[in-house]
């Protein structure tokens, strides 16, 4: 039992590394700096996969972790993080399926700019197709708690754009 729930975390993560990769590099910025994060998760969840006590959970357990060892990244190294255009079109959130117009790059240079919690809502909402519910296993919190998240991130998103068109006009 013990070692199918350890087989079933290595697949999990070796069948993971690029989503891994890119939510991590959504909050460090670094190319390095991310590959190490997910070193860092991977080796967390094959140290503590043995507390794990549903299968069916290790998807938002795994997304927890790379997101706490992306947080305590930053909080390590109080990085400066660039959100230049320029810097995120060679990455991986603009690779594969997410390389889509310009219009697109700079949305996602707005989602890179709000606070923490806001910007954990909506890179797994809407760049890694998580639910809410599984957005609150991940982070923790209340169901609402994300859905109040979601909504102010948004409407923060949603001034933000209008400001910028309304600067292009």
């Amino acid at each position: 039992m013990k070692q199918d729930i350890y087989d079933l975390t290595v697949e999990h993560i070796l069948d993971n590394q690029e989503k891994a990769y890119r939510l991590a590099y959504s909050y460090v910025q670094d190319k390095d700096a991310a590959l190490d994060v997910v070193q860092n998760a991977a080796c967390q969840a094959l140290e503590k996969c043995w507390g794990v006590k549903n299968s069916g959970a290790l998807k938002t357990w795994y997304y927890r972790i790379v997101v706490n060892e992306a947080l305590q990244y930053l909080r390590k190294y109080r990085r400066e993080i660039s959100t230049q255009p320029e810097d995120m079109k060679e990455e991986a959130y603009l690779e594969e399926g997410y390389d889509r117009a310009d219009e697109d790059a700079q949305v996602f240079e707005r989602v890179l700019k709000l606070p923490p919690d806001m910007k954990t809502v909506v890179l797994l909402r809407f760049y890694e197709q998580l639910s809410l519910a599984e957005i609150a296993k991940v982070t923790d919190t209340n169901l609402n708690t994300v859905k109040s998240r979601l909504y102010a991130a948004l409407k923060k998103l949603r001034k933000s754009l209008e400001e910028m068109e309304y600067e292009r006009a």
